[in-house]
């Protein structure tokens, strides 16, 4: 070996190293969120401060790594096919190139790589220096040839975040519930928290028909013995119908006008209301708790595309949609699902089809249809009566009562085993005489 090959080998020793080292560097800055680089500069970690300004700007720095990567693996690449060519020939360059892939996924790639996978907050520590001056040195070169790239397929870029799926968060805190790290209960609120950015108010609404009203006519004594007969604070006052909402009359305000004395208990209960609070039934219900909570409104009328009233909405409503059921001393306990002895479940048909998916395991569809009593009425296609039957993939599920025209209990039949048969057709129905005969 002359000193000339000598020098190669140094340099491609060298060069797997620094290859090592940008693979440590490059998966420490992806794992690294900002939460956890802020934890670290709280913690006073040395080098913590540039940590966070790497992860603020990832998209500068890691186009720099990247570009960087790809210049050390080009030349050792080569530097490795030039020295197997003056040292063993043309076989000798196909070994070369061989041995060299192996000692680069070695060293340079599952070796490094893992160990920052392992010690995320140490190794961005370690390279945040190198990731910082890479980024100086590499930083226009690398933004003009992402412009070149854009030129031949239009992007946007590297976008800074984030890079954990909603689904990953839950996968990570069921996990940590079930290593005991946390509680059963903080990891039900992340899934509830996770969950709420995606609901709207149609999903949590006390819909139409069970919203209790008062006519604008009905006096203040009225209004009372309808609130304390159904245990309300604050009711909806109507003019021709629940479509005519005029405002709201909090009982609070009732009672003292009725305890003023005077005929107080007589007049109408038009003085005692304030204006309504009118939200869109499409409408985020993050955003709506947001808006409740800054305007201290208590109740919003919930209306449909075409200005009808759906429903309302509580802030109660909202608060339980994060933290679970609050019941106070008014409230009935009523189970929503209630098992029977015989493997079937009563389920209450206003309770929410992804609910219901979430409490039995099932993947009921629930794109279509917001409550259980939804689904079955869309399936069976017309007015229900006790005993109708709907198959809905491998669930069977019977018309257990029905209030007017509304469904207010089904019974189902759960699979008895994941998977085990030929599963109906979703959207099967049968009358309820077929349902008797059978």
């Amino acid at each position: 070996m002359s000193g000339t090959d000598a020098w190669l080998l140094a340099i491609i020793v060298v060069l797997v190293v620094v290859a090592a080292v940008l693979a440590l560097a490059e998966t420490s800055i992806t794992r690294m969120s900002k939460s956890r680089a802020a934890a670290l500069v709280e913690q006073g970690h040395k080098g913590a401060p540039r940590v966070e300004r790497i992860v603020d700007h990832i998209e500068r720095d890691l186009n720099a790594v990247y570009l960087a990567v790809n210049i050390t693996g080009v030349v050792q690449a080569s530097l490795v096919g030039v020295l197997a060519g003056r040292l063993f020939g043309p076989v000798g360059v196909a070994v070369g190139i061989v041995v060299n892939v192996a000692v680069l996924f070695t060293i340079a790639e599952a070796a490094p790589k893992t160990w920052a996978l392992q010690h995320t907050e140490r190794a961005a520590l370690l390279t945040a220096p190198l990731v910082e001056g890479v980024g100086w040195l590499l930083r226009y070169p690398a933004r003009g040839l992402i412009g070149v790239a854009n030129v031949i397929l239009p992007g946007k870029g590297l976008k800074k975040g984030p890079f954990v799926t909603e689904e990953e968060i839950l996968a990570l805190a069921e996990e940590a519930a079930d290593a005991a790290v946390i509680e059963q209960s903080e990891r039900r609120l992340i899934a509830s928290i996770i969950d709420f950015g995606d609901t709207v108010a149609r999903e949590v609404m006390v819909p139409r028909p069970d919203m209790v009203a008062v006519d604008h006519d009905a006096t203040i004594g009225d209004t009372v013995e309808l609130a304390i007969a159904k245990g309300l604070s604050r009711l909806p006052v109507y003019r021709e119908s629940a479509d005519d909402v005029v405002g709201v009359v909090n009982v609070k305000d009732a009672v003292r006008i009725e305890r003023a004395g005077a005929g107080g208990g007589e007049r109408p209960v038009t003085e005692a209301m304030h204006d309504a609070h009118f939200v869109p039934e499409t409408k985020r219900v993050a955003e709506l708790l947001t808006e409740m909570q800054s305007g201290s409104i208590h109740i919003a009328i919930v209306v449909d595309e075409y200005g009808g009233t759906a429903g309302l909405v509580t802030l109660e409503d909202l608060l339980e949609e994060l933290v679970g059921e609050i019941h106070d001393e008014f409230d009935t306990d009523v189970e929503p699902v209630e098992r029977l002895p015989n493997g079937e479940v009563l389920v209450n048909a206003t309770l929410n089809v992804g609910d219901l998916n979430e409490e039995l395991h099932l993947s009921l569809p629930d794109d279509d249809w917001d409550s259980v009593g939804g689904l079955v009425f869309g399936t069976l296609g017309r007015v229900p009566v006790p005993g109708d039957v709907v198959e809905v993939g491998d669930v069977r599920m019977v018309v257990e009562r029905v209030d007017g025209r509304r469904i207010s209990r089904v019974r189902m039949r759960l699979p008895e085993r994941p998977g085990g048969g030929d599963a109906p057709a979703p959207g099967l129905a049968r009358p309820a005489e077929e349902e008797a005969s059978a």
